[in-house]
């Protein structure tokens, strides 16, 4: 049930999202409106567009919040790897999208705080993976392969 809400959301999203589609709905509404003369702009009339409208919207809703949820979960988690990858991350972002706002709140102020503090004494480089990776390699040549050098990095 799950696997086919979740397809079933992605390409109700995906169609929705397209040109074509915005085309389509605007040639409905279009086609209504020049149809409420033969109508006699009647309660019928109004009651057709409404009642559409109004179905498609609530429906809508939900697939929207779920591809939302979806997309949130799977940025997060990326974001959450990149933290744990990089050595000088801190690893207490991971998961802080549980937190209550007011936790949320005075990380917040903490890491602005820290922010400032950097932009006054300028901003320190931070290294990447990769160039630590080099650094270890050429740690490991000059010590001659003492274990200390050859100690992989790995994850905790």
């Amino acid at each position: 049930m799950d696997k086919l809400f979740t397809h079933l959301a992605s390409v109700t999203s995906k169609i929705a999202g397209r040109p074509w589609t915005f085309m389509a709905c605007l040639g409905i509404v279009i086609l209504w409106a020049v149809s409420g003369p033969i109508f006699k702009f009647n309660e019928t009339w109004q009651l057709v567009i409404n009642t559409g409208t109004t179905i498609i919207t609530f429906l809508m809703v939900f697939l929207i919040q779920n591809t939302q949820n979806r997309d949130s979960a799977a940025i997060h988690a990326k974001i959450d790897e990149l933290l744990h990858a990089v050595r000088s991350a801190d690893e207490r972002f991971i998961g802080i999208e549980r937190l209550t706002d007011k936790e949320l709140d005075v990380i917040l102020q903490e890491v602005e705080g820290r922010a400032q503090r950097l932009h006054k004494q300028g901003l320190p480089r931070v290294a990447t993976r990769a160039e630590d990776a080099r650094a270890d390699a050429k740690a490991a040549e000059k010590g001659k392969g003492s274990q200390a050098a050859r100690k992989p990095r790995g994850k905790a």
